[in-house]
C-alpha cells in the first residue's frame, strides 16, 4: 500500500474511500481511530488513505479532480 492522501476530516476521508473504491481501486484508511488522542497528538494529518501501489497513478487523478472540485459522483 501507499500513501495517496490526508484528508481534512473523517467525513472527507469516507468520501473519498467510496469513491476509490467505486472506481474498482483498493484502498484503506489508516489512523482513523487515533482522532480520540487528540490533545495528546497533533491535529491534523492523522487520518491517511493508503491505496495499492499499482492503482496509486488512478487514484491520484481522482483525487486532484476531487481537489478541483472537478469529480462527478454519479447517481
Amino acid at each position: 500500500m501507499k500513501f495517496l492522501y490526508s484528508p481534512a476530516t473523517n467525513i472527507e476521508a469516507h468520501l473519498l474511500k467510496d469513491i476509490l473504491a467505486q472506481e474498482g481501486l483498493t484502498c484503506e484508511l489508516r489512523g482513523e481511530y487515533l482522532q480520540g488522542g487528540i490533545g495528546e497528538l497533533p491535529p491534523m494529518g492523522i487520518v491517511q488513505l493508503f491505496v495499492a501501489d499499482d492503482e496509486y497513478a488512478s487514484a491520484e487523478k481522482i483525487v486532484k479532480a476531487w481537489e478541483a472540485g472537478e469529480y462527478e459522483i454519479e447517481e
